[in-house]
């Protein structure tokens, strides 16, 4: 027997065990937001300093939208950023 003690366990329950869950959760969150964000702008051709005119916001304000890291992103602005691609945001509690 092996004395892993998270052997049989999944990532969930080894990252719950850590006390990390939630902080991976939340960022990998906002790096599909990001992502799904920067593809919406690709197929519209939209370059970050266009997104930010048509947001009526700055370029450095894009660009924490963009990065999954920056934590200073309100659901309002995500929500403008997706309307302009043509998006919208949902959030929903399971």
């Amino acid at each position: 027997m092996t004395d892993n003690r998270h052997a049989g366990s999944g990532i969930e329950d080894y990252l719950r065990d850590e006390g990390v869950l939630e902080e991976v959760q939340a960022l990998a969150i906002k790096e599909v937001i990001a992502w799904q964000l920067g593809q919406a702008m690709a197929t519209r051709k939209l370059s970050k300093r266009k997104l930010a005119e048509l947001m009526q916001t700055s370029r450095t304000q894009v660009d924490r939208i963009l990065d999954p890291a920056d934590g200073n992103v309100t659901l309002a602005t995500l929500q403008r950023a997706a309307a302009v691609v043509g998006r919208k945001v949902q959030v929903k509690l399971v």
